[in-house]
């Protein structure tokens, strides 16, 4: 079973805030260790999408670059080789890719009740919080990095009579364009095709509960939970069962593709008064309160930038930045970032080895204790805990990881992430 560390204050025979105490500013090479490894043990439960990378240590220098190597698959051959004759022989391709980690980092300052003489309660808190914070943030670092792939799937929809309807881009997407088995196959077949190698046997999902909800559901009987494995214990972070040859981990930290912003509240609604000419429509939904907004609209097919909304009982106002093309009366006004439909999207990426590369966590994290005097504290009132970090992705082989988009059947407003 996978745990979360426990990190009770009898480690390093601490038991109260009487022990091994600090000298003035100075924090004890054993506290600096105890806080140093439990933001690090911390932090990585939340680094879903950085687990089947690459691994890279960042250098010392945390300015350099970090270089990942993609090796290209030799070519077939289709000569036979003669008796006494030395064949040419072959290169190794090999591509180089660089990336230069970025700072990111955050603190939390404390009063002068508290002592970095031994561990605290308190301070062990703060630090369980900052841990929190310093993985996901470094999880959606990787996240975006991979989400911004080429490769990409879009769930098929189905219509009144039961038959499916093909999708080519998000903003198509219907509320019937769930993630299915059948699409899992599909996105496994395209891997296979392009070679993409397995990660122990399997390809790996990255998938949101609200999508993993809609998969289990369809697959029924096919779905193999985590507890089901000859050894669960050596399940990766998160994962909750497989399916396709595909095993899957789930994270809240999944993609999201959404509107930035709304009308008020408003995503999506009809048009029921606008000329063409005028700056403003009227629509049938009524917004949560009178707001000036900058967001673009779409208007049937056409684009505009609205300006702001104004709520009516029953309906609201929306003024826009230019003039109507044409009249706008029966024609759908959706919020830019949702879909046609007024749905979110999510992100489910399936990925073989060697997709892309990290950096590592620990040569490339920092945790951060200012005690009570330091710097601009002339009355000793003052403490901070923080963590600092330098992280980078790369995705190294586009073929082989593939994004697939679709809805949810529990949550068609979800926020974007």
């Amino acid at each position: 079973m996978i745990r979360k560390p426990d990190f009770s204050l009898k480690l390093f025979g601490y038991v109260n805030n009487t022990q091994n105490s600090g000298v003035g500013n100075d924090l004890s090479a054993e506290l600096k260790t105890f806080y140093d490894k439990a933001l690090i043990e911390l932090a990585t439960p939340n680094l879903v999408h950085d687990q089947f990378g690459q691994k890279r240590k960042i250098p010392r220098n945390s300015g350099q670059s970090v270089e990942f190597r993609s090796f290209s698959a030799l070519p077939k051959v289709t000569g036979q080789l003669l008796e006494g004759i030395t064949p040419a022989g072959n290169k190794l391709n090999v591509k180089a890719i660089t990336c230069t980690p970025e700072a990111y980092g955050d603190y939390v300052q404390l009063t002068d009740v508290l002592e970095f003489t031994a561990v605290d309660n308190t301070i062990l808190e703060t630090t369980k919080k900052l841990a929190d914070q310093a993985g996901r943030t470094l999880d959606t670092v990787v996240r975006n990095e991979l989400n911004g792939g080429t490769n990409v799937m879009f769930c098929s929809a189905t219509d009144s009579d039961g038959a499916e309807l093909e999708i080519t881009e998000r903003v198509e997407l219907k509320k019937s364009s769930k993630l299915t088995v059948k699409q899992v196959f599909k996105a496994v077949a395209e891997l296979k095709a392009m070679n993409a190698p397995k990660i122990d046997g399997y390809y790996i999902g990255i998938i949101h509960p609200y999508v993993s909800y809609d998969l289990i559901q369809d697959a029924g009987d096919r779905w193999q939970n985590v507890s089901e494995y000859a050894k669960p214990e050596e399940r990766y972070i998160g994962e909750i069962g497989s399916v396709g040859g595909v095993r899957f981990v789930e994270t809240t930290e999944a993609k999201i593709f959404a509107p930035e912003k709304t009308l008020g509240g408003i995503r999506i609604a009809t048009v029921t008064k606008g000329a063409q000419g005028e700056t403003s429509v009227e629509i049938d939904a009524e917004c949560e309160a009178t707001a000036s907004i900058a967001v673009n609209v779409y208007i049937g097919d056409d684009a505009y930038p609205a300006l702001n909304v104004t709520k009516g009982t029953g309906k609201s106002t929306v003024t826009l930045a230019i003039p109507l093309e044409e009249s706008a009366v029966g024609k759908t006004l959706r919020v830019e970032g949702c879909t046609k439909e007024g749905m979110s999207v999510f992100s489910t990426l399936i990925l073989g080895a060697d997709a892309y590369g990290v950096t590592e966590l620990e040569s490339g994290i920092e945790n951060i204790i200012k005690q009570k005097g330091f710097g601009d504290d002339p009355l000793n009132q003052r403490c901070s805990i923080g963590w600092k970090a330098h992280k980078c992705a790369k995705r190294l082989v586009e073929e082989y990881m593939i994004r697939v988009e679709s809805v949810s059947g529990i949550s068609g407003d979800a926020e974007p992430n």
